[in-house]
């Protein structure tokens, strides 16, 4: 393991009492990072076993309540130098046109939504220190689009636009803002989806495998660092060689 140096920064990670979320938290730990997780799920959330690591319960939907968890970490460690935006949904397997309207908007409110909210309320904290890292957590999903999941497609696209336009806009600072498209990984975020949609992810990597999460906690970790100081706005693949472009 690479030894990157996160000490003395403060990192929030959104979603981060299981999957990918979690094994962000835990290297960000390692690297020396204070880590607050939010996350909706109280009963998880207490399951998470890390002493050293904050928990807070947040509705990543509810604008109000992440002010007020932001207002907790800042009385808590005084600055918020890290915001990883990874807390997301898959949504069911359905075609467009018979896409249920509840689950549509329920998708495009966590995976897109939440990720707009949470960066329009640290953003303010980071530019005021004049330093910052985010790292939205996108898919390969929103490069191409997956058949029958068309909500989570279509909000993973947003990410990575959303992702553009506000490292341009802070350009100027030291804040970067970058998101990365991971490939799936098995995480109970499978247990949203068919098998057959399962199969149809794996069978379009051509390193035949899915992801593993100490993969992508690795990449986020050096883009969550100060060495990642000039590229902003881009887009990190691992999709296992799936990515077209």
């Amino acid at each position: 393991m690479n030894n990157i140096n996160l000490k003395n920064k403060v990192a929030v990670v959104t979603g981060g009492a299981q999957g990918f979320g979690l094994a962000i938290a835990k290297r960000f730990l390692v690297s020396g990072a204070q880590v607050v997780i939010w996350d909706i799920d109280e009963k998880i959330l207490l399951s998470v076993e890390e002493k050293n690591i904050t928990k807070i319960i947040v509705d990543v939907t509810n604008f109000q309540k992440i002010e007020e968890a932001t207002k907790e970490t800042l009385s808590l460690f005084g600055r918020i130098d890290i915001l990883v935006n990874n807390a997301g949904i898959a949504g069911p397997s359905y075609t467009t046109w018979e896409y249920p309207i509840e689950e549509w908007q329920k998708i495009i409110d966590i995976d897109l939504s939440g990720v707009f909210y949470c960066c329009k309320s640290i953003v303010p904290v980071m530019k005021k220190n004049n330093y910052g890292r985010i790292i939205n957590i996108a898919s390969i999903a929103g490069k191409e689009g997956n058949p029958n999941a068309m909500p989570y497609s279509a909000a993973k696209a947003g990410v990575i636009a959303l992702t553009k336009s506000l490292g341009k806009e802070l350009a100027n600072n030291n804040i970067a803002v970058n998101c990365i498209t991971p490939a799936a990984a098995k995480t109970r975020i499978f247990d949203q989806i068919s098998q057959k949609h399962i199969d149809y992810m794996l069978s379009k990597i051509p390193r035949n495998r899915f992801v593993k999460v100490d993969e992508l906690a690795s990449m986020v970790a050096w883009m969550a660092s100060e060495e990642n100081s000039f590229t902003t706005g881009a887009v990190f693949d691992l999709s296992g060689g799936r990515a077209t472009y």
